[in-house]
Formats: structure tokens, C-alpha cells, sequence
């Protein structure tokens, strides 16, 4: 059976420093020591990242060892860069779309490349987007949970979203910058607690402030199992029926029928979670992701799918046809 894992991060191997470029401050780039590669922001560690964060074919052989055929890749969400000046952003952002596109035409039946944009300006935004769908041929873009802390919801980013539904790009929502970071900067937190409830922050924004309803085409896809939005969506619901006056102020439908509008990924970590994951959203809206080559992804891809013991009928919709039809591909391409 085809298996598609849709969210799989990827960097190129080097990138220019903008920082040096431009004499700024704020934009990532790698120090190799030791044998080491580390991305630094500002003068701090961010992140350490191996060989199969950038190594295709290293890739390309560690997915074939779980049967994975085809990774979806996207850049590593601290590439965002929102808070940087939006020519700088554009540049970085070609850079890595670039990149992403040559993986995807070198290698086509195993890679899908998603772009990134520049979403604190949205003219620059939707320029790259036509660039990536038309020159680039990728079908979707990956974008953060919040822009600068605004809200998705946010006037300025809805011409980046009618953009990308008039365009037929498909849109994964990530957590990034997570809220309350600085509150809880023990334990993992922010990844732990804060990235559920930014996905939540993330969703509700879209349905409430009526960007979902305006745009039905628009074809979004949420990471990390949509957070915990799918998990409170009983209590979300009793908000809106309780106190339309603070929560149905600028859209009337209830967020429970959205449910199956959207998809979103399998990177629960919990079988039952899964499974109430897809009861809740639907069979046809849920798609295998693992967030490789991450320490917080599904280390096996497809695990949690399996342990569940699910119609092949269903299997197939979770490993590969309905992330085709997320990114609106045929099956054929990868034949």
C-alpha cells in the first residue's frame, strides 16, 4: 500500500547568513564544529540537526525501512522568520523554496515539496505563492500558528489565504512561537503544552473569524493531530452556544460543523487519541504524519495507525488518499 507521510521537515544542507549579509540580527543560521551542525538564532543554540535533516537519499533509504514511499517536506518552522523585515524573509523563503522544489523534481515518487511565505506582508506573500504554484510546481505551503501573534483570523493575512484558495494551494498550519513560552520554560513545555493549544489558538481563529466560512475551498491541513482543538471541541461548542455575544461575534455557524472541512495529522502518540481523532473529524480527513526527523515525531511511521486494526478500506484513506487529496494529487504519479 502507498504511504504518504505528510509532515516531514527538511532543510538545505547550507544557507546564506542573512545576518552578515545585511548586518541584522534575528535570521537562523548553521556553525559547523566537532563534527556538529547546529542552527543558531541570535548568537544562541537553537537546535542540533543530523545528516537526515538535509540528506535526501539518507531519507529517502531510513523511510524505506518502514515501507514510507513519499515524504511531504517543509521547512523547519524557526525558517519562518515573521519578525524579520519582509524582504529578507522573501529572500530566505526563495532560497528554501528552491531548494525544496529541486528535491521534489529530482527525486518525484518519493518527495512533495510544500513552500514557505513571507506572512507579515501579503503582497510579497502571495507573490512567492503564484511563483511556487506556477514556476515551482509545489502544491501547498506550510505556515505558522500565528503570525508575529496575530491571529490567523487577522484582516491583513486573509488576501495571503484568498490567495492560496484561488491558487489551489494546499496550506499545513504548524505550531511556532509557541504562547506562554516564557511562562514555562522548564520541562519542554512549550512543545509539550504550548503546541497543542497554539493548533487550538489556530483553528478557532479561523473558524470564529469566519475566514473558513468565506473561503469553503480553501484546503488546510493542521499538524500534530490538530492540537487540541479536536479533543475540546465539546467545550469550544458550549462556549459558542453559551455566549454567542463574546464567541459568535463575527461568524454564526457552529464550529462543530467544520469538522470534516479541514484535515489534519496522525502525530498523536496514542492510539485511543487517534482514534477518537478520527470519529471525531472523519476517516476521510485525518492523514499519516510523523514531524521527522524530530525527536517529538513518531519514531515507527505509521504506528499508531496500525495498532488501531483498521479496515484496509480505512488504512488507505490514512496512509495516502487522503493526503492526495489534501494537496489535490493522483495516485498515479507515484506509481
Amino acid at each position: 500500500m502507498l504511504k504518504i507521510d505528510m509532515h516531514a521537515h527538511i532543510l538545505p544542507e547550507n544557507w546564506p547568513d542573512l545576518n552578515k549579509k545585511y548586518n541584522i540580527s534575528g535570521i537562523p543560521y548553521l556553525e559547523r564544529e566537532d563534527g556538529r551542525t547546529i542552527i543558531m538564532r541570535n548568537g544562541q543554540f537553537f537546535r542540533e540537526i543530523w545528516p537526515n535533516c538535509f540528506d535526501i537519499k539518507l531519507r529517502i533509504r531510513e523511510y524505506a525501512q518502514f515501507d514510507v514511499d513519499v515524504q511531504v517536506i517543509s521547512t523547519v518552522p524557526v525558517m519562518f522568520c515573521y519578525d524579520a523585515e519582509p524582504q529578507h524573509c522573501l529572500e530566505l523563503a526563495r532560497y528554501l523554496n528552491n531548494d525544496v522544489a529541486r528535491q521534489q523534481s529530482e527525486f518525484p515518487r518519493n518527495v512533495i515539496g510544500l513552500g514557505t511565505v513571507p506572512m507579515q506582508h501579503a503582497d510579497s506573500a502571495i507573490g512567492e505563492l503564484r511563483r511556487l504554484r506556477e514556476d515551482l510546481d509545489l502544491p501547498g505551503i506550510q505556515i505558522g500558528s500565528n503570525v508575529n501573534d496575530a491571529n490567523l483570523d487577522d484582516p491583513e493575512l486573509f488576501p495571503i489565504f484568498e490567495a492560496a484558495s484561488d491558487l489551489g494551494v494546499a496550506i499545513l498550519i504548524h505550531p511556532w512561537e509557541m504562547m506562554g513560552r516564557d511562562k514555562m520554560p522548564k520541562y519542554w513545555l512549550p512543545w509539550l503544552v504550548g503546541m497543542p493549544a497554539e493548533l487550538s489558538r489556530a483553528a478557532c481563529s479561523l473558524i470564529f473569524g469566519g475566514v473558513l466560512e468565506r473561503l469553503p475551498d480553501l484546503s488546510i491541513c493542521f499538524a500534530h493531530g490538530g492540537g487540541a482543538f479536536p479533543y475540546t471541541i465539546g467545550r469550544i461548542e458550549h462556549g459558542f452556544n453559551m455566549r454567542p455575544d463574546l464567541v459568535a461575534t463575527d461568524n454564526p455557524v457552529n464550529p462543530r460543523e467544520y469538522l470534516g472541512r479541514f484535515f489534519v495529522d496522525s502525530v498523536t502518540h496514542d492510539p485511543q487519541a487517534l482514534r477518537y481523532l478520527i470519529d471525531v473529524v472523519g476517516e476521510r480527513n485525518v492523514v499519516m504524519g510523523t514531524d521527522y526527523p524530530f525527536p517529538l515525531g513518531e519514531q515507527v511511521p505509521g504506528n499508531t495507525i496500525k495498532a488501531l486494526d483498521l479496515p484496509e478500506s480505512t488504512q488507505a484513506l490514512l496512509f495516502h488518499a487522503n493526503a492526495l487529496r489534501w494537496l489535490n494529487l493522483d495516485a498515479k504519479k507515484f506509481n
